[in-house]
Order: structure tokens, then sequence, then C-alpha cells
């Protein structure tokens, strides 16, 4: 099998995993070297300036000896099987980049031999990329659950970011869909990567101060920081019977004792048929979305689990968004007088965001804000004016101010948009690396093929 042939089984089999974030570093270009991470994001995701930056996503072979239900990728599954060397991802990577086809690697695998041969294979990707190609920019590996400290300490060095896949929110589910995988595994490396991005941060900041040290030696300064954009990890929902209240408990709990940047929801595909899966075909992409909306709302809103949803109504309303919900829950908050309401409460009206709060903040100490001055500073007036009043006029034009009487301006189908998981086509302009148009219209392949002879 020839190296595009690799690319083509490699890259359709990392789409199942969504955890690709942004880099959360910023780190310039150096003279000698190649790359940098400022404004890197995700794939297909626009920076500040209007450009679209990418990642090579990729896993470093398909095969696996695990057999987990509901994965494509299992032993047990008719697929045909690819694997990457070390010098031919790195190479792969390095004329992609140098072509400006992507900003960085997000770098997966399946698991070959055993967790602590597949991470070699990785840190010696990666080592051939920092070291021989003095490649500066964003990285993103995936630590195999199992694979010994040192190994995981190793590729900590080399990536910006890791990640660790929950796969799923229970034990009992875990062991039911993947039997030879377990929580003890998977955990372990979490702690270990929070536990030393800790240490390394406070060694990095004692290096960094003119600290006068009482022993022969002061510390020595790192070359590389250990996983600087931190870690994130990823569930798989609908597959299993947890309810949403137990997920998002579950997420909670992982940024309180992770630490992690994110957690990746990741609505159940069915790709295998198996008796101990689901056996209809939907695809619960709105329960996904209501779930992100709500983990949104606990890191960036100042959310507790318990305003967001309940044991007695375990899931997510599909009809409005966790927000609009809380807040027809409490009617009895509202409205509250846009002008002089505290900035806890602003980020608790529907239709005022993060931004919009602060900017809220900032705007009243010198005017009185009405309705053309919120318009004016991006709030979503329509879905703010049944909670808010502006001089103590309420704004909700006659409604009063019943759950069943705002419900219907606050319900809508979710829209997915016009690319993405949801959409029916393509985003034009947007062509894929295999659409036959695309390989016709820029010649990709015929130039990589040139660049790695």
């Amino acid at each position: 099998m020839d190296l595009l042939e690799k690319l083509e089984v490699l890259a359709d089999a990392a789409k199942y995993d969504v955890a690709c974030t942004s880099s959360g570093i910023d780190r310039k270009a150096t003279k000698g070297l190649t790359g940098s991470t400022l404004g890197a994001g995700i794939c297909h995701s626009f920076t500040p300036d209007g450009r679209c930056v990418t990642l090579l996503k990729v896993l470093m072979t398909n095969a696996c000896v695990f057999d987990c239900a509901y994965c494509i990728n299992r032993c047990s599954n008719q697929v045909k099987r690819a694997a990457f060397t070390p010098q031919e991802l790195a190479d792969l990577t390095m004329a992609f980049y140098r072509r400006n086809y992507i900003e960085g690697l997000f770098l997966s695998s399946g698991v070959i031999g055993s967790p602590d041969y597949t991470t070699e294979l990785m840190i010696k990707t990666l080592s051939l990329l920092r070291d021989q190609h003095g490649f500066r920019g964003y990285i993103h590996a995936k630590a195999v659950p199992g694979t010994s400290p040192e190994l995981v300490q190793e590729l900590g060095l080399l990536a910006d970011r890791m990640s660790v896949n929950l796969e799923l929110p229970s034990s009992d589910s875990l062991e039911l869909l993947a039997p030879q995988k377990n929580r003890t595994n998977v955990l372990a490396p979490m702690r270990q990567i929070r536990d030393n991005i800790a240490v390394d941060r406070d060694t990095r900041a004692l290096v960094r101060k003119k600290t006068t040290y009482m022993t022969p030696t002061r510390p020595m300064r790192k070359d590389r920081a250990f996983v600087p954009a931190g870690q994130s990890t990823q569930m798989i929902i609908g597959a299993t019977p947890e309810s949403d209240f137990q997920i998002l408990n579950l997420s909670a709990a992982l940024y309180r004792s992770f630490s992690l940047k994110r957690v990746f929801f990741s609505a159940y595909l069915p790709v295998n048929h198996d008796v101990r899966l689901p056996q209809n075909d939907a695809i619960q992409l709105n329960r996904e979305h209501r779930l992100y909306q709500a983990d949104w709302l606990m890191r960036f809103h100042e959310f507790d689990v318990a305003e967001i949803i309940d044991q007695d109504h375990p899931f997510l309303d599909t009809t409005v968004d966790p927000k609009a919900n809380w807040a027809l829950n409490n009617l009895d908050l509202f409205p509250i007088e846009v002008n002089k309401a505290p900035y806890e409460m602003l980020l608790r009206v529907p239709g005022i965001g993060v931004t919009g709060a602060k900017k809220i903040m900032k705007a009243r100490k010198t005017c009185c804000l009405h309705e053309d001055e919120l318009r004016k500073l991006g709030i979503a007036y329509k879905r703010a004016r049944f909670f808010i009043t502006c001089a103590g006029k309420h704004q909700g034009a006659g409604v009063r101010m019943r759950p069943e009487d705002i419900r219907p301006y606050l319900a809508a189908p979710i829209d997915g948009g016009r690319h993405g998981r949801r959409a029916d086509k393509p985003l034009p302009g947007q062509m894929s690396l295999f659409d036959s148009v695309s390989s016709q219209s820029f010649g990709w392949k015929k130039e990589l093929q040139e660049a790695l002879a």
C-alpha cells in the first residue's frame, strides 16, 4: 500500500474522534525552525484575521487489538487496515504544512500490539517532527489507556495538548461495550497529565522569577513545557442508557478533579451491528447539541449542574436551550433592570452572553441603555426582551410573565447551519482532500508524491 492510500484510510478512520481542539497557546516562529501556534485552531476554524486553519487529523494505525462494540476499527471488523511508519507520517505532515494545507497535527491511533508499543510509535513520529524537522506548530496527541507513566511523560513533552478518551459515561457501560478496557487505565494517565502539568507550571514559574536559592544549583530551565495547552476528553452519548443528569454531573466532576480544558460529547453513530448496541439508526445530534450548550453554561456562565438539570427531570429539554429553560423555571427573578443588574444576573438572561454582559457593564457607565443601544452592543434582543427592563420599562411587548406565554418565542428547532456534522452538503469552496474535483484542481497528490520522492 502506498503512502497516499494509507492517508486515505487513516484520515477517514479518524473522523469519529470529535475531540479536535484548538491550541490554547501562542508560540511565535523562531529563526531556523518551522511553524508557530499563533492563531492556530481546530479543523476548518477561522482566525480573527479571516484565515481558515486546519489540522491534519489522522490515525497512526487503524489496526487494533481491542474489540470495542461501538468502534469501526475493532479487531473483529473486516475493514481495510493500514499503518504509517513514524518517518512516513512526519514527512507527510511537513509536506502538507509547507504547502499551507495544514497548521498542525491531531494524532490518535488504534492499539497495535500493546499500548506501550503504540505510544512508542507516536513518540518517534513527534520526535522526528520536533527534532529533525524543527516543527514548532501545534500538535494534539491522544494518550492510549494502559500506557506506562514514563511514555506518557515523554509524549507530553512533545505535544501541545493531550487527551485520554473516557469513552463511556459509566464503568458499567465501559465493561459492557469495551470489556478489554477499564476505568482505572483511563483515569491513571489523566491524573498523571494533570499532576505533571501542575508541577511543570510551578517549576517554570520559579525559573522565571529572580529568586535566591539556598541550594548550590537553581532549577534547570526546561526546553519544552509539558502539555502547555492542557488536556481534554471525549465520551459517547446515546449508546448506553445514562441520562443527561448523569453525564453533566460526570463532566462537572472531571473539570473539578482533572482540570480539563474541555469535555467533548460524541453522538453515537451506528457503524457496527452488535446486540449490545441500540438497534435504531437515530443519531442523537440534538441531544449532543443541548449537552454542549449546558457544558458552555457551566464553564463560562457560572451555572451549577443543579441549576441546569435535576434528578426528577434527568434529560435536557429539546425544545428550548438550557439557559432559556432555567429562566422560564425562575421567572420570579425577572425582569431585571439592565442598567443596574449585577454581572452575575446579566449572565442569566437568555440572549446575553459573557461578551454582551461585559459590554453592558461598560456601556451603562456613560449612558442609559435602551433597545437601540442593546442592539448595537450585539445583544440577542428578541430573546432578552422578555427578561429585562430598560429605565424601568418592561421590554416584553405586552407578553405576560408566564412560562406558557414566553416559551413559544424561545422555542425553535436546532439549526445546524450550512456546514459541519448537520449539513446536507459541504460548504461551497471547502473541498475534501479526496474529492476528485479537488484533486484535479489543486494537483496535491502529484505535488505530494514529488515532495516525498
